[in-house]
């Protein structure tokens, strides 16, 4: 069994293990949304991160680096900036809020903080975020299945029926907890492989003849002028706007043993982003430099320039293969799987607890006097796993399409609505409504795509639907 298998291999009965031992720590739905409680600082940290950063910060974003050139350079810093701006404005106050009004969920947050008796905000939000994320979760099954083809040579569709398997299988042993910690694990392979990586691909450049950059419309702009260039610019930057409105992200504060703990994970947090998110556009960049030079092969075949790449999100796995001893490349492979399976979980974890703890115990009284809560979340976890898996088979969208889609979408449907929850003591119920309601539908009718990136656009309709319908329609005192 060559080195790559057997890294695999160890890394996967690693990750089981993990959800097999946790899956004994189950006790209540509250134990398999958000662990208790009982997670410090670093494990929520590294949660939020590997949860955060999917198969597109591996795949996703080094091949549109490696298509766009330094445009991409937009993206990472609008994804740092939301970050930053994430734990600093939402996590404690988020926090506190969850343990004020005793919240598992966002959808549960937000119907007790507006006293919503009739269930309208509960029932909207849960729609939103099982529709997003299915498509979320079906974009890191593809992932799976281009790493696993790369890699070990079988099909597409057989590395997404393995990942989703896999997936689907811890997250419904060992719920919140086997994600946070698996997700520990995943988020320092997440990183070992963003930073050294590009830094050994650097290596190889200056070992070259030829060691100076030309990338074809690699400007800060893609080679675009005027109002062109300013749409690409705030295109990249809009990726920040995403951050506060997602519920696998928001989640992790939700679930910290102490709010005083959140200035901990949140130097964590940043100091992870800062180097992956540039490590992940230098893998696409210098892996242009590579591509043209010929230095690459895959499949007992040269790889001469860009052209030669059928598909530029297979980018990663090739240059690990290339460059790096297969022990460290079977781990750094295994931490693209890791990436996807970080977020997966994540997500499935948040679909299945809103559609159990919002839908299920609330307007289904039968069905949850006849089995236990925890009971029915498992089945809906297969369920909506199911689904993005057919998704994903049938889709011919790249990863990082599908993670814009549904990003945007989520960013804009609760961005907003979170924001001004935790800032501004006039917002209104009826603001929160519009803000959801506005947020999903100009994300899935883009009205100004020939101008401007649907994650800005309806972000900013979303933020001033919720303003001006809380002044229109206040909520009673």
């Amino acid at each position: 069994m060559d080195p790559i298998t057997l890294g695999f291999i160890l890394y996967l009965t690693l990750i089981l293990g993990v959800g097999l031992y946790t899956a004994r720590l189950m006790g209540s739905i509250k134990d398999f949304a958000l662990g208790g409680n009982r997670l410090g600082p670093w494990v929520i940290a590294f949660s939020e991160r590997a949860s955060g950063e999917s198969a597109w910060l591996i795949l996703g974003l080094p091949g549109a680096a490696l298509v766009a050139g330094l445009l991409e350079l937009w993206t990472v810093l609008g994804c740092i900036s939301g970050i930053i701006f994430s734990w600093f404005f939402i996590a404690k106050r988020l926090r506190v809020a969850t343990e004020s009004f005793n919240a598992l969920t966002l959808p549960e947050l937000f119907t007790k903080h507006f006293k919503d008796d009739m269930g309208t905000i509960r029932i909207l939000a849960s729609l939103i975020i099982t529709f997003f994320f299915t498509f979320y979760v079906a974009a890191q099954f593809s992932g799976a299945g281009k790493v696993l083809n790369v890699t070990f040579g079988i099909s597409q569709m057989e590395g997404m029926l393995l990942g989703a398997v896999i997936i689907v299988f811890y997250t419904l042993m060992g719920g919140f907890l086997a994600v946070a910690w698996t997700d520990l694990v995943q988020g320092i392979i997440m990183i070992g492989t963003l930073v050294i990586l590009p830094t050994v691909a650097l290596i190889e450049i200056n070992a070259l003849p030829t060691t100076q950059f030309e990338f074809d419309g690699a400007s800060l702009y893609g080679g675009k002028t005027g109002m062109a260039a300013l749409a690409a610019a705030i295109g990249g930057l809009s990726w920040g706007l995403g951050y506060m409105g997602q519920p696998h992200l928001v989640t992790r504060y939700m679930a910290i043993d102490k709010p005083e703990n959140i200035r901990i994970s949140r130097r964590i947090a940043i100091s992870w982003a800062v180097p992956a998110f540039f490590g992940s556009m230098f893998i696409g960049l210098t892996g242009y430099f590579l591509l043209n030079a010929g230095t690459l092969t895959f499949d007992g075949h040269a790889l001469q320039g860009v052209a030669s790449l059928s598909d530029p999100e297979k980018l990663m796995p090739i240059m690990a293969q290339n460059l790096l001893h297969p022990w460290i490349a079977g781990i750094f492979i295994s931490g693209a799987i890791a990436a996807m399976m970080s977020t997966a979980d994540s997500q499935l974890l948040v679909s299945t607890t809103v559609l159990t703890e919002d839908i299920v115990a609330n307007y289904f009284k039968g069905l949850k006097e006849r089995f236990n809560l925890l009971f029915v979340g498992r089945i809906l976890t297969i369920i909506v796993g199911i689904v993005a898996f057919y998704l994903a088979w049938q889709s011919t969208d790249l990863v990082f399409e599908m993670v814009s889609y549904a990003w945007g979408g989520l960013g804009a449907s609760f961005g907003p609505a979170l924001l001004l929850t935790l800032w501004w003591k006039k917002v209104s119920k009826a603001g929160i409504i519009a803000g959801m309601i506005s947020g999903t539908l100009f994300t899935i009718v883009d009205l100004f795509g020939q101008w401007i990136t649907v994650r800005f656009s309806a972000y900013v309709i979303a933020i001033l639907a919720v303003y001006i319908f809380s002044l229109i329609k206040p909520d009673k005192e």
